[in-house]
Parts: C-alpha cells; sequence; structure tokens
C-alpha cells in the first residue's frame, strides 16, 4: 500500500522527494525532458514513500555511514518504464527492491520482472533473481542471471546478460546461453534475436539439438528461422544423425541447411555423410540427405566408399536409398577395387548388402592379374572377388575379351 502523508511531514516528504528525485534524474537514469520519461519518474516517487517507516533520506544517510566509499539509495516498488516517440511502451521492468550505486551509475534490482515490446506489443517477458540494470532510453541492459520468454512461439532464452535496443528490433542474450524449445534445445555463448523477422542467430560455440528428427548439430553460427522451421549456417558444420540414442548418420560440410519440418537437410561445399551400418562415406559438393525419406541425392560429382569391401565408386551424379542399402549411380560410373580392378559403365547399381554390381551401358571391366579386359552392355558380380560377369545385351553386340601379356602392360 502507498502511505498517505499531510501538513508538515508532506512538506518535508515533499523537500527530501525533490532532493532524490533531481539526484536519481541526472546520475541513475540519466532521464532527459521528453515527456514519455515520465510515467517511469512519477512511479519511481511513489515508491520512495512505500509503506514500511523508512525515508529515503534516512536509506541515503544509512549507506553512506556504512559505506564511505559508494553513495547508495535504497528503493522500494520500482517501476522502469520506456516509451517510444508516439508514446508506445518498450519496456517496462518492475522490482520490489532496488539500490541504486551513484559511482557506478547502476541500479541492482531483486527479482526483476518486465515485458519487452516491439511496436506496442509485447515480444519477450523477462525476469531474474537480481540483476544490475543500465538504461538510457535507447537501450535497456540487465547483468545477472536473466530468463527471456517468449510468449507466442514459446522460446525460453537463459542467460548472463540481456540486451535490448528497441530501434534496431535487437534482442541479445549472452554469456553462457541456453536456448529451450519444444522443437530445438541450444546452447551458445550469445542469441541476437530478430523479434519482427522472428529470427534467432546463436554463435560461439553452438551445439543445437532437434527432437524431430533426432540430431545434433554443432558449428561457430546457426540461424533459426522460426516461422519457416529452417536452420541454416555458413560455417562449418556437422549433424550427427540419432536412433534410440545411437549415431547412425554423420553428415558435415562448409555451410548447411536443414528444414525441421520435412527433415531434409541440404549440405553444402565439400559435403560428407558418413553411414555406420554398413560403413560407408559419401562425398560431393552439396547432396540432400531426406530424413524422412531415408535418401541422399546429389546432382554433382559423388564418390562413395565402402569401407569393409575396399570399393570406391565416382560417378557424375547419383543416390543412395539408406534402409535399403542401395546406391544407384549415374554417367561416367568407375568402380575400383583393392588390387586395382575396374568396372566402368554409364549406369551402376551397387547392393552393399549383397556385396552386388549391376552396370548398364558401354560396360568396361578391368583386372591386373590377370591383365585382361572385357568390354560389353551389362555386367553384374562382385568386384571384390573379381566375380564379375559382362554380358553384350539385347542389341545383337558381342562382348570382347582382351588378354594382355604382363610385359605390355595396362593402359588406364
Amino acid at each position: 500500500m502507498k502511505k498517505r502523508v499531510t501538513g508538515a511531514e508532506t512538506r518535508q516528504n515533499q523537500q527530501d522527494s525533490s532532493r532524490l528525485f533531481s539526484s536519481l534524474s541526472l546520475d541513475f537514469l540519466q532521464l532527459k525532458t521528453n515527456w514519455f520519461y515520465l510515467p517511469f519518474t512519477f512511479l519511481l516517487l511513489l515508491g520512495l514513500v512505500a509503506c514500511g517507516g523508512k525515508s529515503p533520506t534516512a536509506s541515503q544517510s544509512n549507506d553512506a555511514d556504512s559505506s564511505p566509499k559508494e553513495s547508495n539509495l535504497t528503493f522500494f516498488d520500482v517501476t522502469l518504464e520506456q516509451a517510444d516517440e508516439v508514446g508506445r511502451p518498450v519496456w517496462k521492468v518492475r522490482s520490489k527492491k532496488a539500490i541504486y550505486t551513484k559511482e557506478k551509475q547502476i541500479g541492482q534490482a531483486e527479482n526483476p520482472v518486465g515485458e519487452l515490446y516491439q511496436d506496442g506489443k509485447p515480444v519477450y517477458q523477462i525476469q531474474a533473481d537480481k540483476a544490475d540494470i543500465e538504461q538510457d532510453g535507447q537501450r535497456l541492459l540487465l547483468k545477472g542471471r536473466i530468463l527471456a520468454t517468449d510468449p507466442v512461439n514459446g522460446i525460453v532464452l537463459q542467460g548472463n546478460e540481456l540486451e535490448w535496443l528497441p530501434q534496431e528490433d535487437l534482442l541479445i542474450v549472452r554469456n553462457q546461453l541456453n536456448g529451450n524449445h519444444k522443437q530445438l534445445q541450444a546452447v551458445a555463448q550469445e542469441a541476437r534475436v530478430k523479434t519482427r523477422e522472428q529470427r534467432i542467430e546463436f554463435s560461439g560455440g553452438v551445439i543445437a539439438n532437434s527432437v524431430d528428427p533426432q540430431m545434433q548439430m554443432r558449428s561457430e553460427n546457426l540461424t533459426w528461422r522460426i516461422k519457416e522451421e529452417t536452420l541454416t549456417s555458413d560455417r562449418p558444420i556437422q549433424i550427427d544423425r540419432y536412433n534410440n540414442n545411437k549415431i547412425t548418420d554423420r553428415g558435415q560440410g562448409d555451410a548447411a541447411e536443414v528444414n525441421l519440418k520435412t527433415k531434409v537437410a541440404t549440405i553444402k561445399k565439400n559435403a560428407q555423410l558418413e553411414l555406420v551400418d554398413p560403413p560407408t562415406q559419401i562425398a560431393s559438393n552439396s547432396m540432400t540427405w531426406d530424413m524422412n525419406a531415408e535418401t541422399v541425392k546429389t546432382n554433382s560429382p559423388i564418390t562413395v566408399v565402402q569401407r569393409a569391401e575396399n570399393v570406391t565408386v565416382t560417378a557424375n551424379q547419383g543416390e543412395m536409398k539408406i534402409q535399403q542399402k542401395v546406391v544407384n549411380l549415374a554417367g561416367n560410373v568407375t568402380a575400383i577395387g583393392q588390387r586395382r580392378q575396374s568396372l566402368k559403365s554409364n549406369q551402376l547399381s551397387w547392393y552393399l548388402d549383397k556385396k552386388l554390381l549391376e552396370a548398364q551401358g558401354n560396360v568396361i571391366y578391368r583386372q591386373v592379374d590377370p591383365p585382361i579386359n572385357f568390354t560389353g552392355e551389362t555386367a553384374v558380380g562382385n568386384l571384390q572377388t573379381e566375380d564379375i560377369i559382362v554380358k553384350s545385351g539385347k542389341s545383337g553386340g558381342r562382348v570382347v575379351t582382351e588378354i594382355i601379356p604382363k610385359d605390355a602392360g595396362i593402359s588406364n
């Protein structure tokens, strides 16, 4: 409750309040004469005469005696309020108790709570156990254990420092950032929130975990477009996919975009994907990883390495069906085994489980020992065991066999 003061006590309180009001305006808030500062100063002045039996003058005197090096003022029921040029609120912060240190130009508030506004509408709710508050009409800065909540999207950001720059439409939460949402959890050094664009940029040792699909992303920079449900990075990134908390696939590249809604990741620039079962590596300049359809596609030159068989296949483009463990390749396909035996064709289907290759179009099979070449229209077999059958196809052509003497060598 507010205490009503009358008579001589009123005059004395008015004189004391006037002196404190002048000191507070100049030192604590550095208030200008703009009319939109009046709500805060009026509410703060009311707090000076709040019930409790302590006058502001007494608080100032006691603090000065106990701490001769610093001048402290204690206020109760403080409201910090700022408006824009047309009178719309841009922030409001309330605290039951606040201590202002004149020398540091900082107010320390206990259990502050408030709202941040954009275009007159609340965009984030803020609270803390204790916080140092600075404001100059252009920005609001809180230092302490800060919690900021987006009431519309359900995003919660935690950190040790919060900065609100309403004219730039920018909210910064930094220093041991932890972000939580039903779709995504992230840790980083800093988050920069663009409230109008519904975009959050995480930076500094970013580790982001998504629930569906179950995966983890690691990068130095990651941008989350909330409405589009996409995550993008223009820095080197690693994406680990999980099944029952075990890694099944790992993608990496110099840039990537992940659509959480469609569960499709596009990895760009030196893209690689490693599969655990069977142990297979796919490399290309860019690739599309569809986690829902269990496929990997690329229209760029591709290299597939099957470590268990020691077989490497290159082509102009390709697709892998992860669940079926089948790789389909097209355009200048070349498969090379451990002993330099090779199979070239226009198209190739590679069944990893069966260790079987099926080649079509302009097939050339070549092995080193014994040195021999086969050409035809189709081929099928196991390249590692050199058990390959070359056929002429339906065109009526013949299989051509070329036996090369050892001393003649083999032309590549």
